[in-house]
């Protein structure tokens, strides 16, 4: 399904069909590239398990998986948006990890437009189950040119200790304005309960 196409750059958005398609395997080697060149081959291999466990093992209802695609066909970008659950709330919520684009054309926008886009897709009415809250774990800086906002712990607990708690953002997809707290304790996928990533 292709949401959206940015003609301008020659970049084509789309969300990934299904689980278990034949771009698996070109979804974690551009994450590898990706994370090997920012933090060195051992970041960039650890990054690439994870992803392939994501793609992998989390239930389908439970992913939403995001590219983009040069010109030609080939992945320059992607993004992946993983259930969370918080145990007094009834909102849907994501979190947007990983995200990355190729070594090769970074620096052009199409991260942020990736992001953009994807969050459209996910806040759109013609969605089966529209996402309610977007919460992500990185730079405050790029993640805000998206709208995200920093957030305490207390507004939206994270499902394991933060090593950098200045880094944990939030966007509500239903309207302006700050988050409204969410209620309870929260878990997130199978995947993501690996200390390291937090």
């Amino acid at each position: 399904r292709t949401y959206f196409t940015s003609m301008s750059a020659g970049v084509t958005y789309a969300e990934r069909a299904e689980a278990g398609c034949e771009d698996e395997q070109q979804i974690v080697d551009l994450f590898k590239a990706a994370f090997t060149r920012l933090e060195g081959p051992e970041e960039g291999a650890h990054i690439a398990a994870f992803v392939w466990r994501l793609l992998s093992d989390t239930p389908a209802a439970d992913l939403r998986v995001f590219t983009a695609r040069d010109a030609d066909g080939a992945l320059v970008g992607a993004v992946a948006f993983s259930r969370m659950r918080y145990a007094e709330d009834s909102r849907s919520v994501f979190i947007l990890s990983p995200m990355a684009v190729a070594p090769a054309v970074q620096r052009r926008g199409i991260g942020t437009e990736l992001i953009a886009h994807a969050l459209d897709a996910l806040r759109s009415c013609s969605c089966s189950c529209p996402v309610e809250v977007v919460i992500t774990y990185g730079d405050p800086a790029f993640y805000g040119r998206v709208g995200f906002l920093p957030i305490a712990e207390e507004t939206a607990r994270p499902p394991l200790p933060l090593s950098r708690p200045e880094g944990w953002l939030g966007l509500s997809l239903t309207g302006a304005g700050a988050l409204d707290p969410l209620r309870g304790a929260s878990t997130c996928v199978e995947a993501l309960r690996d200390p390291s990533l937090w």
